[in-house]
């Protein structure tokens, strides 16, 4: 079983609309709603990809309801920890003339000391089942900053595999606790190293604790630094789409591959093969299956020689 915790879980709402023009007034073609947050995302994926995957996280209120009604027929078992505050909505407006999407992002609920307790409960019992864990994304008001670098010391504890996939002051002391893999975007890494070298901000962040560092680089895949070597791997060609997702999907793909006992190359190629069908599918935040099985042999994976 793969963990994925995501303590600021989202109703992601989407609005299409035919063109977004500031200060005026749209009618809306299409409204969608899904259950979301980044380890929510991810573990959609790894049920696709056939893997039994559980979330945990946070969830309470109306808006928590719609969220575990919409999560009830999918793959991923549900173990949120429910809380008093209504779990926030990410709004998403999708233009059709142009493709682009604007998000906007609520911060989430108040979860209170003994809310937190009851999470710390779930999870130590979860990880005894587990053969990896995933930390995803943004935390909710009331979690102290130093949340992601206590679940990394519990699952280290448990010798449960665990991968990192946050942001700002919650990644620099996430990373302070030694997790197996981080995967940053290349604006992350420079917020954490002040390093827009991707590859020397990434050597910075396995020195500052993480075991292996994965640098997204977006259209033109990923950098990672493993104990096996450097390595590049990216699509054959760039592709035109809405990356919302694509990161989701990546961890999704080192995830699974981990626990399929996959080499290095196999790893990186599934990650990007996974984001890249990503960026293409129809709607936001899935996969394009078909792409996808074209993709994976086609990834290109190298090992990475700095140029002097």
């Amino acid at each position: 079983m793969i963990l994925t915790v995501t303590l600021n879980t989202a109703l992601d709402v989407t609005y299409t609309v035919d063109a977004l023009v500031p200060h005026t007034s749209h009618r809306v073609g299409e409204v969608t709603e899904r259950p979301g947050g980044k380890g929510l995302n991810v573990a959609r994926v790894l049920g696709a990809l056939g893997h039994d995957s559980v979330v945990t996280g946070f969830a309470g209120g109306p808006t928590g309801d719609v969220l575990r009604s919409l999560l009830a027929p999918l793959p991923p078992r549900d173990a949120l920890v429910p809380v008093a505050g209504n779990t926030r909505r990410t709004l998403a407006v999708t233009d059709r003339s142009t493709g682009d999407t604007t998000q906007l992002n609520e911060p989430g609920p108040q979860v209170s000391a003994a809310e937190w307790a009851a999470f710390l409960r779930t999870y130590g019992e979860l990880l005894a089942d587990a053969d990896a864990v995933a930390l995803c994304g943004s935390l909710p008001p009331g979690i102290h900053v130093g949340a992601y670098a206590e679940l990394v010391r519990i699952a280290r504890a448990a010798a449960v595999p665990v991968l990192l996939d946050t942001s700002g002051e919650p990644l620099r002391r996430g990373i302070a606790a030694r997790p197996d893999l981080v995967k940053p975007n290349a604006e992350e890494l420079a917020q954490l190293t002040g390093s827009r070298d991707p590859l020397r901000a990434a050597g910075d962040a396995r020195r500052r604790g993480a075991h292996t560092v994965i640098a997204s680089l977006g259209p033109d895949g990923v950098l990672a630094l493993t104990p096996d070597g450097v390595w590049r791997a990216a699509p054959p060609a760039p592709v035109r789409g809405n990356p919302t997702g694509a990161g989701d999907s990546a961890v999704a793909g080192l995830l699974s591959a981990l626990a399929e006992g996959l080499d290095w190359p196999e790893r990186l190629a599934r990650a990007v093969a996974l984001s890249t069908a990503t960026v293409l599918a129809p709607t936001a935040g899935e996969f394009d299956a078909a792409a996808y099985a074209e993709l994976l042999p086609r990834i290109v994976v190298e090992p990475h020689t700095p140029t002097p």
